[in-house]
């Protein structure tokens, strides 16, 4: 049995990882907020790109144009995933749901390395692939935890140059999808090619309130310039998503830890109490039997 020693270091040793702990549930909300707004701003911004081609895509007018972005492949030799995880743990299952499931798509898909290609962004998957193994084509650690745009673009346009030159035939995005604070879901994302426009967007409504653009000087020069900077911001949006929902993982992970804390240090104050009381107990037998004696 632990002595009253043990069981006192052992409880203050406990309230200070609740501090800590309490402390990174404070910081990890207050991030969580920050990283909620900036992908909720970023959405409209998508969106209307994403309104602009469709519209040229499916044919503004009389016109319909195409582009290699939006065409499906014959044959698919080759297959992209951007995977985005975190470049730190203590997030829960944030980081393991995710590539638990990316491994097992990739072993049911493909029979060799030959047939797909990985870019990662964050530390987590990047040692998690390496350790397998597995094919890294491109990698990012120590993004900030408010990323910008600037900070992958480059891996973003590289991603797009690669679908455009055929080294991939496809490309997905696999993050965690923010739902809540407690939820996260991991998703799968089909980034290239672009084949979601097909016409009417798969929304009869959206395709009744469609502008017809005027586009200088061409719908295919426009068309361009604009598929690959979309499927980048679709990259950045996802990051965006991954980010809120890693805070709102790591929030919950260290409210967890918390209240265990606390829970383990009322048992140990109750363990503490409990060998106090038998320590007084014996000083009074003790006492007791020496007077006794002493008649």
């Amino acid at each position: 049995m632990a002595s009253m020693k043990d069981i006192k270091t052992s409880i203050t040793s406990k309230k200070k990882t609740k501090q800590i702990t309490k402390a990174m549930e404070m910081v990890s909300a207050a991030k969580l907020n920050r990283a909620q707004s900036k992908a909720t701003a970023f959405f409209p911004y998508t969106e209307k790109i994403r309104e602009v081609v469709s519209s040229i895509a499916s044919g503004n007018g009389d016109t319909e144009t195409s582009h290699p972005m939006l065409e499906t492949r014959d044959e698919i030799k080759k297959t992209g995933y951007v995977v985005i995880t975190s470049d730190r743990g203590l997030c829960g299952a944030y980081n393991s749901g995710l590539l638990r499931q990316t491994l097992n798509l990739i072993k049911e898909r493909h029979q060799s390395e030959d047939e797909y290609g990985i870019i990662v962004i964050g530390r987590v998957g990047r040692d998690f692939f390496k350790k397998r193994g597995m094919p890294i084509y491109q990698e990012i650690i120590g993004l900030a935890d408010q990323p910008e745009y600037s900070d992958i673009k480059n891996i973003a346009s590289t991603t797009v140059q690669m679908f455009t030159d055929e080294i991939f035939d496809e490309v997905y995005i696999h993050y965690n999808h923010f739902v809540s604070a407690i939820s996260q879901q991991v998703t799968e994302t089909k980034l290239l090619p672009l084949n979601e426009f097909d016409g009417n967007d798969g929304n009869d409504e959206s395709a009744t309130t469609r502008l017809d653009y005027m586009y200088e000087p061409n719908p295919e020069v426009i068309l361009e310039q604009l598929l690959p900077h979309y499927a980048e911001s679709l990259i950045f949006g996802a990051l965006l998503d991954a980010k809120a929902s890693e805070f709102g993982a790591r929030m919950t992970a260290m409210r967890s830890a918390t209240d265990n804390a606390d829970e383990m240090i009322d048992g140990l104050t109750l363990s503490y109490n409990r060998a106090r009381q038998a320590a007084i107990t014996q000083e009074i037998n003790e006492i007791v039997g020496g007077a006794a004696a002493l008649e």
